[in-house]
């Protein structure tokens, strides 16, 4: 097993974006009328559940559950323009600086390429998403610095459904012990190890409850980490169960 590409989440991964992503959707509701507020606690616990769509249909069905939908559309549709809005008013907060990326992220991807390992993204999140953080995070030439990107509009499937990594790999043309991914999260880790990779989590203030059991190892960031580290951990598969949040070993 030698360590070839990296492959990296997005969101809560690469940057903290979940607070941007809460107060878009709370920006969203309050456009369509909703007097909808997520706060910190309940956005949380939504997490739970992957994909913007996904989530706003969720937590429609908890609390409007009574409402019918006759024609059958029309629920989606309100779903669709919500996250329409949703989306614009987060792009407009990464414009602004409002996002950055963690601590580590440009220097480990740097570092990745000058050693020659090859970089992918697999991330259920949609691809204006991604292109408003790394363009204003790297520039204009961020693309250039992957060799894959996966996102909602190649893998429908959210996580913890491993279809966004199986996908990665493929396109990558690479087997699941030649790669190592990067999380965040619960439903991330699962995604990865589901498609045979072993995965480094950094969790961010809205997972560091989560159960990371079965996690190569779990950092508070990437501050500092090198490619050799990397390399020696890897080596190491198949990982036991993740130790207590370290720095690095």
């Amino acid at each position: 097993m030698t360590l070839r590409a990296l492959i990296f989440d997005v969101d809560g991964t690469l940057a903290d974006t979940e607070n941007a992503h809460r107060a878009a959707f709370n920006q969203a509701f309050a456009e369509v009328g909703l007097d909808w507020q997520w706060d910190e606690p309940l956005y949380e616990r939504l997490l739970d559940i992957s994909g913007g769509k996904e989530r706003i249909t969720h937590y429609w069905k908890q609390v409007r559950g009574d409402v019918v939908d006759i024609n059958g559309s029309a629920l989606a549709e309100t779903v669709q323009r919500i996250h329409e809005l949703k989306t614009a008013a987060y792009e407009r907060r990464v414009q602004q600086g409002g996002v950055q990326l963690r601590p580590g992220v440009l220097a480990l991807i740097e570092a990745a390429r000058a050693a020659g390992l090859r970089l992918a993204i697999a991330t259920t999140t949609s691809p204006v998403n991604i292109a408003a953080l790394l363009l204003r995070a790297i520039g204009p030439d961020w693309a250039q610095r992957f060799d894959v990107v996966e996102d909602a509009s190649t893998a429908p499937l959210k996580k913890p459904h491993p279809q966004v990594y199986l996908q990665t790999l493929a396109r990558l043309r690479l087997p699941a012990a030649d790669c190592l991914a990067i999380e965040d999260s619960f439903n991330g880790l699962q995604a990865a190890t589901r498609a045979g990779l072993a995965t480094l989590i950094t969790p961010n203030a809205f997972t560091a409850d989560h159960d990371f059991a079965g996690a190569l190892r779990v950092l508070e960031n990437l501050d500092g980490l090198g490619i050799e580290p990397l390399r020696r951990w890897h080596a190491e598969r198949p990982a036991k169960p993740a130790a207590p949040m370290a720095r690095r070993a």
